[in-house]
């Protein structure tokens, strides 16, 4: 079954898919279709595999660290408060991390509540334009951080 998924990881492999960070050891660093919020981004496992659960502890405990550094590289490079963590599966059947930065001044009915309720219509879509320079400054501080063997091991 090829989900979107399939579909961006296949397009990350190519060199197609404008939303690409960068490649990380477990897959691919994303922004998100929709700017939910500043520098929402997903971490795409590739090879494609059904969940967590399908890969060796090994490559789980790889994503998990991929998923974190990006996370980390979000609070250094935007004004984020705090960073959110997702793994769901339940439309895709493809294993993904949503790594969603949170910010303190959101309102407060988003502020509390998960990002998901969030009017998605609303949200800005993603601009190559004008999220350039966000993904070159994510994928730089990523990139520091998988040079560094205290990262990285």
């Amino acid at each position: 079954m090829s989900t979107l998924i399939h579909q961006r990881v296949e397009m990350a492999q190519q060199g197609t898919n404008p939303t690409v960070i960068c490649r990380m050891p477990s897959g691919w660093a994303v922004l998100g279709d929709a700017q939910i919020t500043r520098g929402y981004s997903i971490l795409l496992h590739d090879p494609v595999v059904p969940d967590l659960n399908a890969l060796p502890i090994e490559d789980r405990v790889a994503f998990l660290r991929d998923m974190t550094m990006i996370g980390d590289a979000l609070l250094e490079v935007t004004e984020a408060a705090l960073v959110n963590y997702e793994i769901l599966g339940n439309t895709d059947r493809a294993l993904h991390a949503h790594i969603v930065p949170r910010y303190a001044d959101e309102p407060d009915e988003q502020r509390r509540r998960p990002i998901w309720f969030s009017d998605m219509n609303k949200a800005p879509k993603f601009d190559p334009e004008r999220d350039k320079e966000l993904m070159d400054k994510i994928a730089h501080a990523i990139e520091k951080r998988l040079s560094d063997p205290e990262t990285h091991s």
